[in-house]
């Protein structure tokens, strides 16, 4: 028999490439699996320090150009919007603990009679109402020293009609009762521990209510870069964020310590600002000051210099630290005067409470 001749079959779709093009694609393939699983690998998993920190930059590289290019994109979406007279995209709020915060039944709400009946019936009343004009006292703990004196010094001149009594040997509650027979509304003890501020205590009189701070991070006026000197006007107060029940009525025992009737032209300014359960202290004065720009004219057939630039007077207003500066955090309110063993609180923080970031009380 004649052997049959083999036919040559046509390459198909599914055979193998042969040759350089066939190896060019295996190299491409096995290059994209590297990259893959270079990506797929985190900073911290790299032993080397100089390959960790290679590649750390690189992944933050490509991160803004990221950013960069969302943005990009986000500014020509509301560009052409506008060109074509239609609603602009709605505008992205980022997720910060503020705006994420857990629900709290305890937060005032403009419609509360509740709370309004509370405020006519509350211990700080005749002196929100400019019945009685807030006269406060100042004295320290046992053993005062370091910064403690500077500071009160400070204090005396952002409080108006505050007095300073030396403490001595004496317990607070005498002291307690010292300011009850002479008529003063507000009673503040700074602590200190090392020679250094460490506490705030505010009792308010004659009926209470006590409030102890933990105060931290003092700057004093002279540690302040181009700090003023605050006047004896009285001051326009602030108050930002005290949302809650709690809240409310610590920001009605600062405001009693200030009178209701601040003095304008003295442009003085104190500002107590809630944020995250830390209150931040802040003391400025406002300065104005009047500059002159030179404008340059539209008329391009003025030859002269003075023609083509005319000068025109601008208000600039601007904000000057006068000092201290602080932060308290809320310990204890306790009911009534200060009584370690026999008082009742209000409110007391503990530990626990600390458990979610996103929980917050006043």
């Amino acid at each position: 028999m004649a052997k049959e001749k083999k036919r040559k079959q046509p390459a198909s779709d599914s055979a193998p490439p042969q040759g350089d093009e066939g190896e060019g694609r295996r190299e491409r393939k096995g290059k994209k699996a590297k990259k893959d699983k270079a990506e797929a690998i985190l900073p911290s998993q790299i032993k080397n320090k100089d390959k960790r920190s290679e590649l750390h930059a690189k992944l933050k590289r490509e991160k803004k150009a990221e950013k960069r290019k969302l943005a990009r994109e986000r500014s020509q979406a509301i560009r052409r919007a506008e060109e074509l007279g239609e609603q602009p995209p709605e505008r992205q709020v980022p997720r910060t603990i503020e705006n994420t915060r857990e629900p709290d039944e305890t937060v005032c709400r403009p419609d509360d009679q509740e709370l309004f009946a509370g405020n006519d019936a509350d211990e700080f009343n005749d002196v929100l109402k400019q019945h009685i004009i807030p006269k406060v006292l100042i004295t320290t703990c046992r053993f005062n020293s370091g910064r403690g004196p500077a500071f009160i010094e400070e204090l005396m001149q952002v409080i108006p009609n505050s007095h300073y009594v030396k403490r001595g040997t004496y317990e607070l509650k005498k002291i307690v009762e010292y300011a009850k027979n002479r008529d003063f509304t507000s009673l503040i003890v700074v602590h200190t521990n090392r020679r250094e501020p460490d506490a705030l205590l505010i009792i308010g009189l004659p009926d209470g209510p006590t409030a102890h701070f933990k105060l931290s991070k003092l700057v004093l006026r002279k540690d302040i870069k181009n700090h003023g000197n605050p006047t004896s006007h009285k001051p326009e107060l602030v108050l930002n964020n005290f949302t809650t029940r709690l809240g409310h009525r610590v920001g009605r025992m600062i405001q009693s310590l200030f009178p209701q009737d601040p003095n304008f032209r003295g442009r003085r300014v104190v500002t107590f600002h809630n944020q995250r359960d830390y209150i931040f202290f802040r003391h400025h004065r406002y300065i104005f000051e009047t500059k002159e720009s030179k404008v340059a004219s539209k008329d391009k057939k003025a030859k002269t210099s003075e023609s083509k630039s005319q000068p025109e007077k601008q208000v600039i207003c601007r904000l000057q630290e006068c000092g201290p500066r602080f932060t308290l955090k809320l310990l204890t309110l306790q009911h009534g005067t200060f009584d370690t063993k026999s008082g009742e609180y209000e409110w007391v923080h503990k530990p626990d409470m600390d458990t979610s970031r996103r929980r917050f009380f006043l």
